[in-house]
């Protein structure tokens, strides 16, 4: 084999394994490039999924919490007009927010639980108040500090609820809004203990003879 031929068959199997070796890397890239791509798409699949059970679930606890505060309130309204309800629809508005509100606890971030956690406790005090009202030794007062606790504060509180929800969704954007949120938060709070001590003081009275 002469010189000439010698070089050509080095630059041939040179070529040759350059090709393979240059179309390997490709095919690696191109692998690399496709797993990839498919990660993106499944983390983004997972967050949308995400988003939307959050979504869900702030839809909830909108609906039953509004629920559960109509449900109260209408009770009231209706024992005034001296009218029966059916306690059950109170009963069963109770225990939609107590589902929803239990399966929030284990996903609301600190600042929406703080909300949502507080609005349990003051809906938990108007079903007393609603619980109470028969046996309250003042009738025209009970009826009124009802009135005040469902169509005020504990409006209030549901609403607080809702707009807490739509920010935390970036629905709402308002720079200002995690002051006012703590001041709603604090009165909300000031209200719920306010009624519990007044519920607190009726009771000797509720068993005083009234004949």
């Amino acid at each position: 084999m002469d010189v000439t031929t010698f070089a050509v068959a080095l630059i041939t199997v040179g070529g040759t394994l350059g090709g393979t070796l240059g179309g390997a890397v490709l095919s690696q890239r191109a692998n690399r490039e496709q797993n990839e791509r498919v990660d993106r798409e499944r983390d983004q699949e997972r967050h949308e999924q995400s988003t939307q059970a959050r979504r869900d679930l702030y839809a909830r606890l909108n609906t039953t919490a509004r629920a559960y505060r109509v449900a109260a309130r209408d009770a009231v309204l209706a024992a005034k007009r001296g009218e029966s309800i059916d306690p059950a629809l109170l009963e069963s508005a109770k225990e939609a927010w107590a589902d929803e509100y239990s399966q929030a606890q284990m996903t609301l971030a600190k600042d929406v639980l703080d909300v949502a956690s507080t609005l349990n406790r003051s809906l938990g005090i108007g079903y007393a108040v609603v619980k109470h009202l028969p046996s309250s030794p003042d009738l025209d007062e009970a009826y009124q500090q009802a009135d005040t606790w469902f169509s005020g504060s504990l409006s209030d509180g549901v609403y607080l609820l809702r707009v807490t929800l739509r920010h935390d969704l970036g629905v709402e954007v308002d720079p200002g809004f995690e002051e006012t949120r703590a001041q709603m938060l604090a009165t909300l709070d000031g209200a719920r203990d306010k009624l519990a001590r007044l519920l607190t003081a009726e009771g000797p009275r509720r068993s005083e003879p009234t004949g």
